[in-house]
C-alpha cells in the first residue's frame, strides 16, 4: 500500500519521503513525547509532512535567511512533490476534478501578510502568497484574478491533476454520494449515516470499489490508498513556523484542501488568524486538520492571544481545542469526528504541538516536526486519547447505520 495523506499529516515517513533535491530517502524516529527543552534559536517547526526538508531550510535560517523564506523552503517540498496529495501538484481535486490550492504567509520583521483561494493551474501557492503581500496593496486575492496576477509575476500556468490524483477522482466520481451535507454541526449530523458507504459490505462495497479501481487502470499496489480516499476524503496541509536567532519569526501554511469539496471551498489555510498567524512580539501558529471548525474559532490568533496574556504554548494550544470541543458540548459522539493539530512557536523558542486526538489512525500519531540544530518528529500533546474518526463517516464505531 502506498502511503497515504493521512500518514504524511502525522508525520510518519513510513514510505517515500524525498529528503533532499537529489531525492535521498530517510524513515525519521518519533520521540514518544514533546521534552521539556531549554528554548533555542534559530528554530523551525512544521507538520509532519514538512520533516524531510527542515535541514536545508535550518541551514539557510541558521546562516542569517530571513525567516519567511525559511518557512517558504519547508512547504515548497510537499508543493513540488506529485505524491503527497495534501498540496501543490497532485493535491485531491474539487467534486469537477479541478485542483484548487490556497495559502497564506506573515512576515513578522515587516508585520505584513498575504494570502490566496481557490487558485488553479499554479503549483506554488505559499510564495504567490507572498507575492501578493509584496508587491500589491491587498492581502488576499482569490481565483481567476491571483492566477491572473500569478502569470503576471512570472508563474507558470501547468496542469496540477496528476494521472494518479485523476485517477483516483475518477474512482470517486464513480462511488459518489452526497458530499454537501449535512455537516458535523449541523443539528441533524446523525442523518450523514444514512446510506453511508462502508467496507463491510454496505454501499459501495469494498469489492466493487476495488474492482471499480481495476477498471479504471488503479495499479494493485494503489488501490488501497484510493479506496480509502474515496471512502474517508482527507484534508491535508503544510504549516511552518520559523524562528531567527535575533528574533524574527514569520510563518506560511499551504493547502490542496478538503478532497473533493465543492468548487470555491476556502478552508482554514489562506484565512489569516485562522490557519496560520504571526505576530513578532509573541510568534507564530498554524493548523492541519477540520478548517471549517479552525475558522470558526480563528484558532491561531485566539492560541497567539493566549500567549500575550501569559499561557505557555501548551497551554494556549489545549485551549483552543477545549473551546472547539466546547462547541460540541464535550460529547465525544461527534468530536471523535473532528481532528485538528497545531502547531505553536513562541518568540523565545518554546514550541508545542498539540491535537484532538492522539492520531488519524491507531498506531500512527499526529506528530510536529522540529529542527533547533537537530531534526526530528514529536508525538503531539492531545485532548482525547485515541483514534479520529473520519467525516463523512464510513463507519460509527458502535452504532447501527441501517
Amino acid at each position: 500500500m502506498t502511503l497515504s495523506r493521512r500518514d504524511f499529516m502525522s508525520g510518519l515517513a513510513l514510505g517515500a519521503a524525498a529528503t533532499t533535491a537529489a531525492g535521498a530517502r530517510a524513515v525519521p524516529e518519533i520521540e514518544a513525547a514533546q521534552p521539556l527543552r531549554a528554548p533555542r534559536r534559530p528554530l523551525i517547526v512544521a507538520a509532519g509532512n514538512g520533516f524531510p526538508y527542515l535541514e536545508e531550510a535550518y541551514g539557510f535560517l541558521r546562516d542569517g535567511g530571513d525567516s519567511l523564506e525559511a518557512a517558504l523552503r519547508v512547504v515548497r517540498g510537499p508543493e513540488d512533490d506529485p505524491e503527497d496529495d495534501s498540496v501543490g501538484l497532485g493535491g485531491l481535486p474539487n467534486e469537477e476534478g479541478v485542483v484548487e490550492l490556497d495559502a497564506c504567509c506573515m512576515h513578522g520583521p515587516t508585520r505584513r501578510a498575504g494570502a490566496v483561494g481557490g487558485v488553479r493551474n499554479i503549483r506554488s501557492v505559499a510564495r504567490l502568497a507572498r507575492e501578493v503581500m509584496l508587491h500589491t496593496a491587498h492581502v488576499m486575492l482569490v481565483g481567476e484574478g491571483a492566477e491572473r496576477f500569478a502569470v503576471a509575476r512570472g508563474f507558470q500556468r501547468e496542469n496540477l491533476l496528476t494521472d494518479a490524483s485523476r485517477r483516483t477522482w475518477l474512482l470517486w466520481k464513480e462511488a459518489h454520494s452526497d458530499w454537501w451535507g449535512p455537516g458535523l454541526a449541523d443539528p441533524a449530523w446523525r442523518e450523514r449515516f444514512r446510506g453511508s458507504p462502508r467496507t463491510d459490505g454496505g454501499s459501495p462495497p469494498a469489492a466493487r470499489l476495488r474492482a471499480l479501481a481495476a477498471g479504471l487502470g488503479i495499479p494493485p499496489a494503489q488501490q488501497d490508498a484510493a479506496i480509502d480516499r474515496v471512502l474517508r476524503p482527507p484534508t491535508g496541509t503544510v504549516h511552518c513556523s520559523a524562528l531567527a536567532a535575533n528574533g524574527d519569526v514569520s510563518g506560511c501554511t499551504t493547502t490542496s484542501g478538503l478532497a473533493w469539496k465543492l468548487p470555491g471551498r476556502l478552508g482554514d489555510s489562506p484565512i489569516i488568524g485562522a490557519g496560520c498567524y504571526c505576530d513578532p512580539d509573541v510568534g507564530s501558529a498554524g493548523a492541519t486538520g477540520s478548517g471549517e471548525e479552525n475558522i470558526k474559532i480563528v484558532g491561531a490568533h485566539t492560541i497567539l492571544e493566549n500567549m500575550r496574556r501569559g499561557m505557555t504554548p501548551l497551554e494556549a494550544g489545549m485551549d483552543v481545542l477545549r473551546r472547539i470541543a466546547h462547541h460540541y458540548g464535550g460529547a465525544q459522539e461527534r468530536l471523535q469526528f473532528l481532528d485538528i493539530t497545531y502547531y505553536v512557536l513562541r518568540k523565545d523558542g518554546a514550541y508545542a504541538g498539540v491535537s484532538m486526538w492522539t492520531g488519524y489512525e491507531p498506531g500512527r500519531p499526529h506528530t510536529i516536526a522540529v529542527h533547533d540544530g537537530s531534526r526530528r518528529l514529536e508525538k503531539t500533546t492531545s485532548l482525547f486519547e485515541g483514534a479520529s474518526a473520519y467525516w463523512p463517516p464510513t463507519v460509527a464505531p458502535g452504532r447501527d447505520q441501517t
